[in-house]
This record gives structure tokens, C-alpha cells and sequence, in this order.
């Protein structure tokens, strides 16, 4: 799912996603209450409407932010206050206006609200945010009242007894899905992915399996493999912007002086319109004259072959060859490939 937090994917427009045959984007529960508000939205016709984009969105419920924004939030046994970094705006946060917020903006998918403790923490801090994540789980599915789905999202750390203590007690709650939240938030690859494989084999497997906020083509492999349906991920946007280029070959970092004269495309095997166009000395010679069109080709590459990439792994599943499926590698490209 392409991330797009206030409601846009960066550099990248609806069109493109559309014609890409891309089924679904993400958007944030906090940063739109923020940002234009609900109001807004609302008296546009629901999120859907007021971005322009007719097919699924999931909204986080702002857990995340519980995080990410931790110098700026104060954590209640009722739910959060945020204090926004932007103007110091106060905006309180409960299950119940997260659930709220999610059906007045009429989202295909919402989030519960939960409780994302950064890495390393310890683990009496990891099992307090288990705690609350449970208690405002069953305020969520108390107060939801649609129009689309509502997952529990398990948290725990790198603690297997607290996933499964998590997992099990959202499990009895009869969520529609489950998403497995608080990976790559500072542990290393080996945990991530261990962690993945444990809570979701917690999961039923009638159910979509969401892991939020992963990762690389490779940890897409692995986790494919290991029963997850649905990502999320701002590496595609977020490394375009910086230059960094994902291809079947390997990663390109495209500011590198190597690139000044290599008239090949970005990746020879991709069928996305940038890499139809233009060449790596091009595309490099953009950054380093600071055009603005240069984070967002990346951007667009970057989108693309995350979408194919999922593509080709659905097709290995129908015909049974997943196992054989080989990631792309995570080492940078050498000189001269």
C-alpha cells in the first residue's frame, strides 16, 4: 500500500497508481484530524472524495504518532494528547474519536488505536503498551460502527510472550484483521523478521495479516512467505526523494559521481516510465542541479516496482513457485552493472 499520510502520495500521482493497477493507499488518522480536519473532509463527501481517489484506503489511527512524536504527546489511561511540533495545536486522541474520525472520513480500513513503544525499550514498558493496546482494542471494537473493516494490531516487542498474550486477546475479539505493529522501529533485520514469523502464525489464517511499516523487497519476500498479505512502507517516497534507487540488480544511490556518464536506464528489466525515458547520468544530473522533478521520477520508479514486485510474488503464488522466488539484492549495485 503506497503511504499516503495527509492524503497524498508524494511525487507520485493517483493516475499513474490508478493505471499501475495499484488497489489501495494508506493515510493517517492523526495527521488528517490535524490536517484539514474532519470537518473538511466530511463536507467534501469522505476522504475518498476529497483526495480524488475511488479505490481502498487504510487509515492508521495514529499509533504511530504515539512514537514518532513522542516529545510532543502525553499518554492517559483515557488515550493521548498530542501537542502539534507545526503550531502547538492540542488534539486529544481517544479509541472512540479514533474510531470516530475513521467512519466520518469513511475508510475501507481502520486502525484501532494502540500504543507503539520505540526500540530498545524495556520490557516492562513494552507490556504497559501491550496493556493499553488491548484495553483501547476492545473500546474500539465497542465503538466502531463502520463503514469498513476494523483490524487490532498486536504489539509486544521482540517479547514472544508478549505477542502472544497480545495476539491471543485480539484473536478472541473477532477482528475482521490483524496487523502485527512496533517492527523496524530500532531492532535489527534478523528480529524483524523473526517477529513477523511468530505473531503471524498467532494469526488465523482466514484473516488478512498486515505488517505495518515494512520494509525492503527482500522483507517483503520473507514475510510474504511467512503469511503476511498487506504492507506498508515510506521507503519507495522517502528514498526517491534522497536519490536512492531500488532495482532488480540491487540499490543505486544516484548522486554517486559514477553515474555522470551511464546513459543505461535505471534498472534494464523495469517497465516504469522513467526508466522507459530516461538514463541513470540524467536522472543523477537532475539532483545535482536541485531540480524538483528529480525526488519525484525516483519516486514514481521506486512505486513501481514495489507494485510489480508484489505482482510478481501474487502471480508465484497462484502457480504454486513462491519458494523459488528470488528477492532482489539489498547490496548497492558496483561499478559498471
Amino acid at each position: 500500500m503506497p503511504v499516503g499520510t495527509r492524503g497524498a502520495v508524494k511525487g507520485v500521482s493517483f493516475d499513474l497508481l490508478e493505471a499501475w493497477d495499484c488497489r489501495v493507499v494508506l493515510a493517517n488518522t492523526y495527521h488528517l484530524m490535524a490536517r484539514p480536519g474532519r470537518a473538511t473532509i466530511e463536507k467534501a463527501g469522505g476522504l475518498h472524495a476529497y483526495m480524488g481517489w475511488p479505490r481502498a484506503i487504510l487509515t492508521d489511527s495514529g499509533g504511530f504518532q504515539v512514537m514518532s512524536l513522542s516529545s510532543h504527546r502525553r499518554i492517559t489511561e483515557e488515550g493521548v494528547e498530542f501537542r502539534a511540533p507545526e503550531d502547538g495545536t492540542k488534539h486529544f486522541l481517544t479509541p472512540e474519536a479514533a474510531m470516530e474520525l475513521q467512519a466520518g472520513f469513511g475508510v475501507d480500513v481502520a486502525m484501532a488505536l494502540d500504543v507503539c513503544p520505540p526500540l530498545p525499550s524495556e520490557k516492562s514498558e513494552i507490556a504497559e503498551a501491550c496493556r493499553l493496546t488491548l484495553t483501547w482494542a476492545e473500546r474500539c471494537r465497542r465503538a466502531y460502527l463502520g463503514p469498513g473493516m476494523l483490524f487490532g494490531i498486536v504489539q509486544g516487542g521482540t517479547f514472544e510472550n508478549l505477542r502472544r498474550r497480545c495476539a491471543e486477546a485480539l484473536v478472541m475479539l473477532d477482528f475482521p484483521g490483524f496487523a502485527i505493529g512496533g517492527v523496524a522501529v530500532g531492532e535489527s533485520k534478523a528480529a524483524i523478521r523473526e517477529v513477523t514469523e511468530v505473531t503471524a502464525s498467532l494469526l488465523p489464517e482466514g484473516k488478512p495479516r498486515y505488517l505495518m511499516g515494512v520494509g525492503t523487497p527482500a522483507d517483503l519476500l520473507a514475510s510474504v512467505r511467512a503469511g503476511v498479505d498487506l504492507f506498508d512502507c515510506v521507503l519507495p517516497t522517502r528514498n526517491g526523494r534522497m536519490g536512492h534507487v531500488y532495482t532488480r540488480r540491487g540499490e543505486i544511490a544516484i548522486k554517486h559521481e559514477r553515474f555522470k556518464e551511464d546513459f543505461a536506464p535505471l534498472d534494464p528489466d523495469c517497465a516504469c516510465p522513467v526508466c522507459r525515458r530516461h538514463s541513470r547520468a540524467y536522472l543523477r544530473n537532475l539532483f545535482v542541479l536541485k531540480d524538483f522533478s528529480a525526488p519525484m521520477l525516483l519516486s514514481i520508479h521506486n512505486v513501481f516496482f514495489y507494485l510489480a514486485w508484489m505482482k510478481e510474488m501474487r502471480e508465484a503464488i497462484a502457480r504454486g513457485t513462491l519458494a523459488a522466488l528470488e528477492a532482489p539484492p539489498e547490496e548497492k549495485i558496483p561499478d559498471g552493472a
